[in-house]
């Protein structure tokens, strides 16, 4: 189970719904072995498409060496589905490299950048595999 505050939750929702139509990217950072979320890191898409998203190399190797130095890891991976279901498509799964990390899609199909529904799902993605995870949004600050 993904425990997330409503902070975090919000944050990542709002970052998707800025830059939909084009799908948003990020992590969210935790101390080293907790496996809980604590610092939201949004990313820019480097491919700045609908339908794909990727990190900057350069943006995604500073980013761990920064994680290294605070001996954080990356609990969250998330990115939004801007026109499907919030569900890893086959490129997200060939992709996922963080076999520890919560995969964290949200879809802004129905709301677009608007306010409105938004479907907000967690998965682990082990060896191409994928599991469905209930998330809990807590409150508390992120």
């Amino acid at each position: 189970m993904l425990t997330i505050t409503r902070a975090l939750h919000d944050a990542i929702v709002d970052h998707a719904r800025a830059d939909h139509p084009d799908e948003a990217c990020g992590v969210v950072a935790g101390p080293a072995g907790t496996g809980r979320p604590e610092r939201f890191i949004p990313m820019l898409n480097a491919a700045r498409s609908p339908t794909f998203y990727e990190f900057d190399s350069g943006d995604l190797l500073k980013l761990y060496r920064e994680m290294d130095d605070r001996d954080e890891e990356p609990v969250i991976v998330y990115h939004s589905h801007t026109a499907t279901e919030a569900y890893p498509s086959r490129t997200d799964v060939s992709y996922a490299s963080e076999p520890g990390a919560h995969y964290v899609l949200v879809s802004t199909a129905e709301s677009g950048s608007e306010e409105g529904p938004v479907q907000f799902r967690s998965f682990r993605i082990v060896d191409g595999e994928i599991t469905e995870e209930d998330v809990q949004v807590v409150e508390g600050d992120g």
